[in-house]
């Protein structure tokens, strides 16, 4: 029987697909492990395996794209943990969001795995470099651009700046998140011209990660 939602439903590790697994691992990681930096760290090589699921990989091709509406994302909502608050998402990127243009945005508090199931996307990070003094300001300059593709992770610690931007293919994303996004406002920056505000996070929208 398979994990569902946030009821907490105890699997037998000899009947776990990939999915009841993460969740498994990621729930005993995080009962044994209070340093958040190290936690974060440590999870990686668990969604790694979640990413190389050949089960994973095949589902992951079922998706249901990802549209933005209301200047808002669209999130895939797989799982919430009822008791370390973690949530699984998914984040399809497809003809929808080729040659969109890309917000520069944070995360606020939370921290964020990131990692790619499938197809390529780059990943370019951002350092802000004023002196935090004037409202609705913020002063930034790109510090890398990586193409990342199947299997690549990255670690978005909290109030990192950061985007990503399509190549001209579709992008399939696995995001582990500390705490479901939606309900708190994040950093959004304008390279251009400076300007900060804040706004929701993305739209959560509840389906399954292994559809039948």
């Amino acid at each position: 029987m398979e994990m569902q939602g946030v009821t907490g439903t105890q699997i037998s590790p000899s009947n776990e697909n990939a999915k009841d697994r993460f969740i498994r691992k990621t729930r005993e990681l995080f009962a044994r492990e209070n340093d958040i930096e190290k936690r974060w760290n440590a999870l990686r090589p668990i969604l790694a395996e979640l990413l190389s699921d050949p089960e994973m990989i095949a589902a992951s091709k079922k998706w249901l794209d990802c549209v933005p509406a209301n200047g808002r994302a669209e999130n895939l909502l797989f799982y919430e943990d009822p008791d370390f608050g973690f949530a699984i998402n998914g984040l399809v990127k497809g003809q929808a969001r080729q040659g969109a243009p890309a917000r520069i945005h944070d995360h606020a508090h939370i921290y964020t795995l990131y990692g790619v199931i499938d197809g390529r996307e780059r990943v370019v990070r951002y350092d802000r470099i004023d002196d935090r003094s004037k409202a609705n300001f913020a002063q930034i300059k790109e510090s890398s651009d990586v193409l990342c593709g199947p299997g690549d992770i990255d670690l978005v610690k909290p109030y990192e700046i950061h985007t990503e931007i399509t190549v001209g293919e579709r992008t399939v994303a696995v995001i582990i998140r500390s705490q479901k996004g939606g309900d708190f406002n994040q950093g959004r920056y304008n390279l251009q011209t400076n300007e900060y505000y804040e706004s929701l996070g993305p739209r959560q929208t509840p389906c399954e990660m292994l559809p039948r």
